[in-house]
């Protein structure tokens, strides 16, 4: 099964959706609330934050969610309710996290770049990662250009890729900003782990724009031989293919000069809670909840099997 035929699998309806934990109550752990509520799979059991009066506990509440401002410990105290728990904190929260949660055998979604878990770019890899039960989102910017950089890297040789990310500044919010070096190690890892090339660089640039820039990565490559005509129905194919769970994806340039390739892409979020130049926190959350939905429908599957 590919990645794109996986993502298209329809959910074979179930009495009753998963139930699932979000740890963060940030513009990330809202929008992961938002589209839970959305789906058709999955049911929101807990949002844990640790402040009691933060807008994300406040907005979960309003949509029918328990909440608590225990953070940790309240997911801990009924581990065993939970299909999934989203990690929306930060990188070093998420290490202790793990520890604390591997023992319960939930699965653990992360949307911090703290590199703990496998690696999954729905896309590329698929979303089935239950084996590790430590599925790593990368990072926004890794969910963006990945894609792109596995493409290019599957029909031509690749001799160097920089990749540079732009948010604007009112969304890079306080963990986004403690972890710009775990952003940079992470975003690198991923881009040469799918693409075998070791010679790479991430960048994430914070835009104080105003109005607020999109949000935008361009993927730079030397690739030799390769031409602008052969190049973008490559791109344009795998753009097509994160456009399945995450609409606002779209390829906005892609040249070939000499051996100098560009590739640019931004993302308009679709989001109830975000803004639509928000398409970094969109992108990361979409993917999150596809991961979960897709593991709600194994797990639903094999029940069925079970009893059959």
């Amino acid at each position: 099964m590919t990645a794109v035929d996986e993502i298209s699998v329809p959910y074979p309806g179930r009495a009753a959706p998963a139930e699932v934990a979000v740890i963060g109550t940030g513009a990330i752990g809202r929008d992961l609330v938002g589209k839970i509520d959305r789906s058709q799979v999955l049911t929101c059991g807990l949002v844990a934050g640790r402040d009691p009066d933060s807008e994300g506990l406040a907005y979960a509440a309003r949509l029918g969610c328990p909440t608590s401002a225990g953070g940790i410990d309240a997911v801990l105290a009924q581990a065993d309710r939970f299909a999934v728990v989203f990690d929306a904190t930060n990188a070093m929260s998420h290490l202790a996290h793990w520890r604390l949660l591997e023992p319960s055998g939930v699965l653990l979604v992360d949307l911090t770049p703290s590199r703990v878990g496998r690696f999954v770019v729905p896309s590329v890899t698929g979303t089935d990662a239950a084996s590790a039960r430590n599925v790593s989102l990368v990072s926004c910017g890794g969910q963006a250009s990945v894609p792109v950089v596995h493409a290019l890297a599957a029909r031509f040789r690749l001799e160097y890729v920089e990749v540079v990310s732009t948010v604007a500044s009112d969304i890079a919010g306080r963990a986004t900003r403690l972890n710009l070096d775990e952003y940079v190690a992470t975003t690198q890892h991923a881009l040469t782990e799918f693409s075998g090339v070791r010679d790479v660089k991430a960048i994430l640039n914070i835009s104080p724009a105003v109005p607020s820039a999109t949000f935008r990565t361009a993927v730079h490559a030397i690739v030799p031989g390769a031409t602008t005509e052969a190049v973008r129905p490559v791109i344009e194919e795998a753009a097509a293919r994160v456009r399945e769970f995450a609409p606002g994806y779209r390829v906005s340039a892609c040249t070939v000069t000499g051996d100098r390739l560009v590739v640019c892409v931004e993302v308009a979020a679709v989001s109830d809670v975000l803004p639509p130049y928000a398409g970094n926190l969109d992108l990361i959350g979409s993917a999150a909840v596809l991961v979960a939905e897709q593991h709600a429908v194994r797990c639903a599957a094999a029940g069925q099997e079970a009893h059959a």
